[in-house]
């Protein structure tokens, strides 16, 4: 099936719409083919696949794992809605700090493909969601990292301005604090 890929804001950080066909019995997609995501220039290897259920309101990030062992994502939500945001962690890019977001659903089936060296999270805005994503990188909690998800210095724009989160996620850190200790230069 054919798919579009949408250069976002970030430079790395792609939207992809794939076509899919639905009739009266459902729908069928090709959400992930190695050919096709190359033809765009996607030529990540992924190595797992996390699958997460959340409740409205269930704020999960900004995580990223540093460069011992880093982590690009390819998402998708697979019941309900999210507002999906990568953010550029990488202190030498002209867009560090800067951030993206895009809303995706059961029903328009688009993806994101944030590259290691982003942060990334995501707010679900239906009753229930699902989120499925594709990772490039095992997990390793040694390497892992949390920006506060409501950093004034990111200004980013949530759906939802008093979200569940983890203890992990209320205690990110700030992108000034990161700054002075990068994990990507």
């Amino acid at each position: 099936m054919e798919i579009t890929v949408t250069p976002a804001a970030l430079d790395g950080v792609v939207i992809i719409d794939t076509k899919f066909f639905r009739d009266h019995r459902g729908w069928f997609i090709e959400h992930y083919h190695k050919q096709r995501f190359a033809e765009h220039g996607i030529t990540a290897e992924f190595v797992q696949d996390n699958h997460s259920r959340s409740v409205a309101g269930v704020l999960r990030g900004i995580h990223y794992q540093d460069q011992s062992a880093p982590m690009g994502k390819l998402v998708r939500c697979t019941e309900g809605a999210i507002f999906d945001v990568a953010v550029d962690l990488r202190v030498s890019s002209p867009t560090f700090g800067k951030w993206v977001g895009v809303e995706l659903t059961e029903e328009n089936m688009r993806q994101i493909y944030v590259p290691a060296g982003f942060g990334h999270a995501f707010v679900g805005l239906t009753d229930f969601v699902q989120v499925h994503y594709k990772c490039t990188g095992f997990y390793s909690p040694p390497s892992e990292g949390t920006i506060a998800w409501n950093d004034p210095d990111l200004a980013i724009d949530w759906p939802v301005k008093e979200p569940i989160l983890s203890s992990r996620d209320m205690n990110g850190m700030s992108l000034r604090a990161y700054r002075d200790q990068p994990a990507f230069p």
